[in-house]
């Protein structure tokens, strides 16, 4: 079996190609490395590649043209020559890729990490609850920021991101902004409020909870899901937004029903007046010693947390953890158990690199030696995990 193979070559630790994802409904931002003559490689019906999917066994929904593994990740050799779909390999390790609790919970890997990177803001838009998702077949989508300073030398053209509804508006006002959606601008965000983006910090994003994203590269894990409807008709600029995308994960027998729209909102987390000091995360050290420092970075949800680990110029450390993970690396070079690892300048469209690993249950439990081999720069990267034992420690 080839999963098996890949598995053994890499002591646990599978190689990942890197994962592209356009969306035509965004503009690129080009801070995720991508080669410039590659953003519009898909052509331009498909949009601009402005995602990084990482660790996702989750079909990315991008209408009927979307090929059958976009969003997948694969798992590719040492060499180069062979690759399986991740999930594939889930499907044939189970527990001992993923971990048995998770594999007995899930019966697949359930969450995935990406970079989006847009050049403007996003429209105020919601992903579904469970009891909403479900009804087209997919999971709720809890999902979470991060902002790292390595991937954001400018803010794009509009580095605030709206949350929530204000708590003095009524469901009635929302509600008239969703029926005038085709009529211009449905005027959704009169009734929200704006945060300014802070470098290294997050915001917990539960399902229900409309959001306008800030034109930042945003690290967002989340639980393995796509779905989504866009709230907001017109957005800052001009760019105008489909109606399709209002009604998107909607099923049949409801499109047409602003009831229903308004019923996917989660009214009270939504209007909570402590919003931010309820979803609002600073990165909080987990462990530390001269060698480097590990901080959880996205820790308010129970199903998928992260964790930053920077290793200091020069030094060699062994990193165990509870639960598997995916990584990406952002900054430095060096060893990564029996990997080399390394931190691309530029990828063009299809290249391989060295900067994104999975690491089974097994291999993290047992402990990661790595290694900056560089004497000048941090080397840091970013860790994503479904429910890690460890958090619930952390937290007490």
């Amino acid at each position: 079996m080839l999963a098996k193979k890949l598995f053994n070559e890499g002591e646990g630790v599978l190689r990942l190609k890197p994962t592209w994802v356009p969306r035509s409904f965004c503009r690129p931002g080009k801070r995720i490395k991508l080669h410039p003559d590659d953003y519009y490689v898909l052509g331009l019906e498909r949009g601009g590649i402005d995602e990084r999917w990482f660790a996702s066994t989750t079909w990315a929904e991008n209408g009927p043209s979307t090929p059958e593994d976009e969003g997948l990740s694969y798992v590719v050799s040492e060499d180069g020559s062979e690759s399986i779909l991740l999930r594939d390999a889930v499907d044939e390790l189970k527990g001992e890729l993923i971990g048995e609790g998770l594999w007995q919970k899930y019966g697949k890997w359930p969450m995935f990490s990406k970079f989006f990177d847009n050049a403007g803001p996003l429209p105020h838009h919601i992903h579904h609850r469970t009891e909403h998702a479900n009804r087209v077949g997919a999971a709720g989508k809890p999902e979470m920021y991060f902002f790292p300073a390595e991937l954001n030398n400018h803010g794009g053209e509009f580095p605030f991101t709206f949350f929530g509804i204000n708590p003095e508006a009524s469901k009635d006002d929302i509600k008239n902004c969703l029926v005038n959606f085709k009529n211009g601008d449905n005027g959704l965000l009169n009734y929200s409020q704006a945060y300014k983006i802070e470098l290294d910090t997050g915001w917990d994003v539960p399902p229900g909870v409309l959001h306008a994203p800030a034109s930042m590269c945003t690290y967002e894990p989340q639980f393995a899901s796509d779905v989504y409807a866009m709230y907001q008709s017109v957005l800052y600029g001009g760019q105008c937004v489909g109606e399709d995308l209002l009604w998107k994960n909607c099923p049949d027998e409801e499109k047409g029903n602003f009831d229903y729209l308004m019923d996917v909102i989660d009214w009270d987390a939504n209007v909570d007046p402590y919003f931010k000091k309820n979803r609002f995360m600073r990165p909080i050290v987990a462990r530390e010693d001269q060698r480097y420092k590990e901080e959880w970075i996205c820790y308010k949800c129970d199903s998928v947390c992260a964790k930053r680990l920077t290793v200091y110029p020069g030094q060699t450390v062994s990193i165990s953890d509870s639960a598997a993970y995916g990584f990406i690396l952002i900054a430095g070079k060096g060893k990564f158990g029996k990997w080399d690892i390394e931190t691309p300048t530029l990828i063009r469209y299809g290249e391989l690199t060295n900067d994104e690993f999975f690491v089974s249950e097994s291999a993290a439990r047992k402990g990661i030696t790595v290694v900056n081999t560089s004497e000048t720069e941090n080397l840091v990267m970013l860790k994503h995990f479904a429910e890690n034992p460890d958090l619930d420690l952390f937290k007490g």
